[in-house]
């Protein structure tokens, strides 16, 4: 430091410069050992990226330390869309303060150089306000909007004196045209108990809005609540589901044993729409989030067609430590014109990352790829039909 920079002037530079270093750093593909996919090498958004007027009093008078005033604890659970030829996150930040909102980023080619809008999402509130949101999925509809739908969590008014964890959740929904202004639509009504998890089909059905849903008993636990719902209603200014049918089954002794929702709004192909799930299951360490596929049919996108088994993604090394660890979660994916697919996922409820794909691979993946027999004598079987299938070729191994 010389004589006339101060201790300000010295952090500032040197904040602004890490700050720019990460954002600029570019984000090789990994080879993919599965051949589905590929990872990217660095995470594209953690709390590090998030902007530096949010986080400091830039005012040397009133912070002469630059001291973060405001600190940022997570970026994770994204919402994706092409918007204005850019790849556009609709990102859950969370902060210090335990308290979630919706923030946009950017970047010119989906896997590197996020950058925050200048604000955050300023999100209208029903007559019952949020206290807190997370897990927007968005749908760019027929109808011509875009439209948000998003976990809004309140307080349960009939928890016990003194339970101050109890919690409702249900679907809160908002609607844009340039992702800056939103209009605030009531929160969608079913007859199912608690909603999370809740995706709007870009298209009408029968003249009718249409969702996918996870109905459950509880805040947490999905109790009776059998997996991954669908359900259609009149009017989205009115977004009232009277009846949900099953479309995915939470099952024993599977990925998806405990519960199951769907990740974001369906990717469209001549073959059937291809749907990513995710699944939770038990286990010693406590419960086990991983990404799961399944293709339903074109008509009735309700009905599935075909369901690999098993999971698609899992965390792996890195990812699988955070603050709620061995966790991969996704709400978000954009499918190019040119059929290149990015899938943005969080690890461990922390930070964000991609992996790149085409839709020819995962068309190709769910209709190809064994389904799960349920038991482990049939999961041999399976192996030895493609034990027996490669006998003539194993020379190549």
């Amino acid at each position: 430091m010389n004589n006339t920079e101060t201790l300000f002037d010295e952090r500032l530079r040197f904040i602004k410069q890490k700050h720019k270093n990460l954002i600029e750093r570019k984000n090789n593909a990994l080879f993919s050992d599965n051949g589905v996919y590929n990872r990217h090498e660095i995470p594209i958004l953690t709390r590090e990226h998030v902007p530096l007027h949010w986080r400091y009093d830039l005012n040397k008078e009133t912070n002469p330390y630059l001291m973060e005033r405001i600190g940022f604890n997570a970026t994770f659970n994204a919402g994706a869309i092409k918007f204005n030829d850019k790849y556009v996150l609709l990102v859950r930040v969370e902060g210090n303060d335990r308290k979630s909102f919706f923030a946009v980023a950017e970047s010119p080619n989906g896997i590197d150089n996020f950058k925050f809008w200048d604000r955050p999402v300023t999100l209208p509130q029903t007559e019952e306000p949020d206290v807190n949101v997370y897990d927007m999925r968005l749908t760019q509809h027929d109808d011509g909007w875009i439209y948000g739908v998003f976990c809004t969590e309140r307080k349960d008014p009939t928890a016990p004196e003194g339970d101050t964890s109890g919690a409702i959740a249900a679907a809160g929904i908002v609607r844009t045209r340039d992702l800056v202004k939103w209009e605030r639509l009531p929160d969608l009504i079913s007859t199912s108990g608690q909603q999370r998890n809740v995706v709007l089909f870009p298209h009408l059905i029968g003249g009718k809005y249409a969702f996918y849903t996870r109905p459950q008993d509880g805040f947490i636990d999905t109790g009776k609540g059998g997996g991954i719902g669908f359900g259609m209603c009149d009017y989205i200014e009115n977004p009232k589901v009277e009846e949900e049918v099953i479309v995915d089954a939470k099952t024993y002794h599977t990925v998806y044993e405990v519960k199951n929702g769907l990740g974001p709004v369906p990717i469209r192909t001549e073959f059937g729409w291809l749907q990513l799930a995710h699944g939770v299951r038990n286990t010693a360490a406590g419960l086990r989030y991983t990404l799961y596929m399944f293709m339903t049919d074109l008509e009735r996108p309700w009905i599935i067609t075909h369901k690999p088994h098993g999971h698609f993604i899992a965390p792996l090394m890195n990812e699988r430590v955070g603050d709620v660890s061995n966790v991969v979660f996704s709400n978000g994916w954009i499918k190019d014109e040119d059929g290149k697919v990015f899938i943005y996922y969080a690890s461990s409820d922390t930070r964000m990352h991609v992996a790149t794909t085409t839709v020819e691979k995962l068309v190709d993946y769910c209709v190809n790829s064994p389904q799960d027999k349920l038991h482990s004598h049939l999961s041999v079987q399976t192996i030895n039909g493609l034990v027996n299938k490669n006998h003539d070729f194993m020379n190549l191994v």
